[in-house]
């Protein structure tokens, strides 16, 4: 058990009463792990199929499932490498079950890092509609962009911005905003010791007011009729109940809707905050010791009035023939079907798909501006491991398929070459599901996989 902040369980005695021993319980016991399906990828029935895991469902989350940490190791199997599902805490799945995404919208994830709950809206999107990725704290959002990739994400744009930037340039633009905001992590102190050793009373205010802050920018970024989810992973109504109180009060343009499968979950409580608000009641808890999960607040405000303004679609730097033709030409002699025609933009070297829609991006910090095809060199194209996670076996002329227990699986996984007798751009599978690039030459295939992700030996 580690060493818990005695301010904070006098405050959680005081909340909880009787059912604070429970609680206090909880603290005594292994976290609960559990890991998301990747719809993007494989469907649950056949997910079910192939894995070898001992899997339980999750109640809030249908493509959710407890696993036990002392017989598998889900996040080592090669499964994982190749995106079929992201390992996800549970309790962390209900903010993006409470958004609702579908197809075809214009959402935004503004606290984004690492992209779980993104990857689960992305694939409730289904790839279509424009998804915003943003993440302010720039070594975070390496994280962000590896987890996009590895699940085949291709509608979604990767911004590294404080909020306060954004609205004026997606005012009314998004039809669904999650803000996950930064908290004070105390639904974090049975997984990390070190969230312990930064807690106070002090860190819950401070956090409260970043919260309201971030919350005012994603309001003026919602459009009327969108709906806003608000969540933390900790459990002081500071940082919950009083946060969505506040700005209920200075945005009577909002109302409270009661969160989606609240079956599962407790109320939020009015009385917890100085001037009651009897809406928080529509809140919603995940306490540990009530359900199998580390703990999430999750609250859902719909914008109900305000201005309807006409989108400016943005123009992007324009691409020259040349990059054009590269990208042409890797397609002809490697794809069985073109990709669907899109605005290109070029970053350097670097060709992307820009989602349809979407407003200019001059003078923001970018990390993805769109869908990341690969690099058009002087002389020849360079395809990005973001394609190749993201194409279908079938749209390639040329595959080599293992299954997941072949030696030369592994191979390929730590980097080495391959004896292969085809020639050109090929994708490497396991078990029909992309993994990477490699280029055969001369009974050879050279191994493209990123060193960065490459296992041990």
């Amino acid at each position: 058990m580690n060493q818990l902040p005695p301010v904070f369980m006098e405050k959680m005695k005081s909340l909880l009463g009787e059912d604070f021993p429970a609680f206090k319980q909880t603290y005594h016991e292994a976290p609960i792990r559990s890991l998301r399906v990747n719809t993007l990828k494989v469907s649950k029935e056949k997910f079910l199929e192939l894995v070898p895991f001992q899997l339980d469902p999750i109640p809030w989350c249908a493509e959710g499932f407890y696993y036990n940490h002392d017989i598998d190791r889900p996040g080592k199997h090669v499964y994982h490498a190749a995106g079929l599902y992201y390992i996800q805490e549970a309790s962390a799945m209900s903010p993006a079950e409470a958004l609702q995404p579908q197809p075809g919208e214009k959402i935004l994830d503004l606290c984004a890092a690492p992209g779980g709950k993104t990857t689960q809206i992305a694939a409730k999107m289904n790839g279509e509609g424009i998804l915003v990725a943003n993440e302010v704290d720039a070594k975070r959002i390496k994280a962000l962009v590896e987890n996009l990739e590895r699940c085949g994400v291709t509608n979604a744009v990767v911004l590294n911005e404080y909020p306060e930037h954004l609205a004026p340039r997606f005012t009314d633009f998004f039809d669904r905003i999650l803000v996950d905001a930064p908290c004070s992590g105390e639904g974090m102190f049975r997984k990390d010791p070190a969230v312990c050793e930064r807690w106070s009373l002090r860190a819950v205010e401070k956090c409260a007011t970043l919260q309201l802050d971030i919350l005012y920018s994603a309001a003026q970024m919602l459009k009327v009729g969108g709906r806003l989810v608000y969540s933390t992973c900790t459990f002081n109504p500071v940082e919950n109940e009083q946060v969505i109180a506040t700005f209920l009060t200075n945005h009577p343009e909002f109302r409270l809707l009661p969160v989606p499968k609240q079956t599962h979950y407790q109320s939020g409580n009015p009385v917890w905050i100085p001037s009651p608000h009897n809406e928080v009641a529509k809140t919603a808890r995940l306490w540990p010791h009530r359900l199998r999960g580390e703990g999430h607040f999750v609250a859902v405000l719909e914008k109900t009035d305000g201005e309807v303004r006409k989108q400016k679609i943005g123009k992007f730097p324009p691409v020259h023939r040349d990059a054009k033709q590269l990208w042409s030409s890797f397609q002809k002699e490697n794809l069985t079907t073109e990709l669907p025609e899109g605005t290109f933009t070029l970053y350097g070297e670097h060709l992307y798909f820009v989602p349809d829609q979407l407003p200019s991006l001059r003078g923001l910090r970018v990390e993805r501006p769109g869908r990341y095809l690969g690099q058009a060199k002087k002389r020849h194209f360079l395809p990005s491991h973001a394609l190749a996670l993201s194409l279908k076996p079938s749209s390639v002329k040329q595959v080599i398929n293992f299954s997941s227990d072949q030696p030369e699986l592994s191979l390929y996984l730590q980097g080495e070459s391959l004896p292969f007798s085809g020639k050109g751009w090929t994708i490497i599978t396991v078990d029909g599901f992309p993994l990477g690039w490699g280029k055969a030459s001369n009974g050879l295939l050279k191994n493209h996989y990123p060193k960065k992700l490459r296992w041990d030996k």
